[in-house]
């Protein structure tokens, strides 16, 4: 088992280069900085200081050995502040952004969840489509859906979300059911904000563009439309999933259902993260993995 003792003093004699002034910044005596480094240097079976009457200096053993020592007690240092942001309550301003929907039905419940747990937050919430820049705006906090596009900033998957494509059970019965992709040139498909829809074939991604009578930059009109026997539309789980158990969406080309995409926090590069951002993180992991 590795004995600590005398790794401190030492640290603290090689970064002051003097016994005394070691002493002063540990608190301790002289006398006890110099028994302790002397024991470590015989249980070590080397010299680690050159010492004078006016200087002491690492040997090359002792630089050698400063250097993984001061790693050590780094990554003490490490571990004691993790257990104090642990046990901090989150406090000051917290500030996020969130797309509209997705952030209307899931984060931002979750987000007044956290804030009720602790009142010493002053929480913003922006929800919007648009790509903000985090760190001119002074958000510590982004959810976005889907592919990542390159950035500085960190990510975590807190979730993933799956793009049904669906449509009334009338709608079917009068204009039948599509088995294949090919058919959907024949069916009236309910655009979003983008003329095509993404699925899988053959093993890969594969973009669809489709055409109908009626656009509509809201999902919640366009699963309206569906319902109401209108056309076909392709939209993620969290617009669709309850309409599906309750029959009045049917899925469709099931055998082409795009891949999972990633629902991500994304936040400025720091080495530590502040307590409110890391908990909240940790907040929205475990509620959204309860989601599903």
């Amino acid at each position: 088992m590795f004995n600590w003792e005398g790794i401190s003093e030492f640290v603290a004699v090689a970064e002051a280069e003097s016994f005394t002034k070691a002493s002063q910044r540990l608190g301790i005596s002289t006398a006890q900085v110099s028994r302790q480094v002397s024991a470590l240097e015989t249980r070590l079976a080397t010299k680690l200081f050159h010492r004078t009457t006016r200087k002491v200096s690492t040997t090359e053993v002792g630089r050698v050995y400063y250097q993984h020592c001061r790693q050590v007690l780094d990554g003490l240092d490490e571990a004691e502040r993790a257990i104090t942001n642990l046990q901090s309550s989150p406090r000051g301003l917290l500030k996020i952004t969130a797309p509209v929907t997705y952030g209307e039905m899931t984060i931002a419940p979750l987000i007044n969840d956290f804030a009720a747990k602790y009142p010493e937050l002053e929480v913003k919430i922006n929800l919007t489509n648009q790509k903000l820049d985090l760190i001119d705006e002074g958000y510590d906090l982004a959810i976005r859906l889907g592919q990542l596009e390159d950035s500085s900033m960190m990510a975590k998957r807190l979730s993933s979300r799956t793009q049904y494509v669906c449509a009334s059970p009338s709608y079917l019965s009068t204009f039948g059911i599509p088995h294949s992709l090919s058919e959907l040139e024949q069916h009236n498909c309910l655009l979003g904000t983008m003329d095509y829809w993404r699925f899988e074939d053959n093993g890969k991604t594969r973009n669809v563009r489709v055409k109908g009578n009626l656009s509509c930059n809201s999902g919640h009109a366009l699963v309206d439309a569906a319902i109401k026997g209108i056309g076909i539309i392709q939209l993620p789980d969290y617009y669709l999933q309850s309409f599906i158990e309750d029959g009045q969406l049917v899925p469709l080309l099931e055998q082409n259902r795009s891949p999972e995409e990633g629902i991500w926090a994304l936040y400025p590069h720091n080495r530590h993260l502040s307590p409110k951002v890391r908990m909240l993180l940790d907040h929205l992991t475990q509620a959204l993995a309860s989601h599903k």
